[in-house]
């Protein structure tokens, strides 16, 4: 359904240190970087992207915004959520564990990005 997602920062390397982390977790190669300065993680589903906002402003982070990263197995997404601790993320909501919802059981994992972008792993529980 989507072809990218690319998220706002003010500071490019604290975002790269954080990403090339938390992606690496999940099998996905460190940033590339364009012409323009932006980190480009490239996977075969899509492309996550992190920039300084074009119009120059300073970056936010949207409230209520989440975006949602797939992961394996719940040890993928304790070693996601511990990578993002390590570099500069912070862990918001509740700990990693298994919630229930009417999509069944779900294994998640949240943190917040060194900007404030609000990230999770998500393993959905057979």
């Amino acid at each position: 359904m989507f072809s990218h997602i690319m998220v706002g920062t003010d500071d490019l390397e604290a975002s790269r240190k954080f990403y090339d982390a938390v992606l690496g977790t999940l099998g996905i190669p460190a940033a590339i970087t364009d012409e323009h300065g932006r980190l480009f993680y490239l996977s075969p589903s899509g492309v996550f992207a992190v920039t300084k906002p074009i119009n120059g402003e300073p970056a936010s982070s949207g409230n209520g915004g989440t975006i949602g990263f797939a992961v394996a197995d719940p040890a993928t997404a304790d070693a996601w959520h511990a990578a993002g601790i390590a570099n500069g993320g912070t862990t918001c909501e509740d700990p990693p564990g298994v919630r229930e919802s009417g999509m069944g059981k779900l294994y998640l994992a949240y943190l917040r990005d060194p900007s404030g972008n609000k990230i999770c792993a998500l393993h959905r529980m057979g």
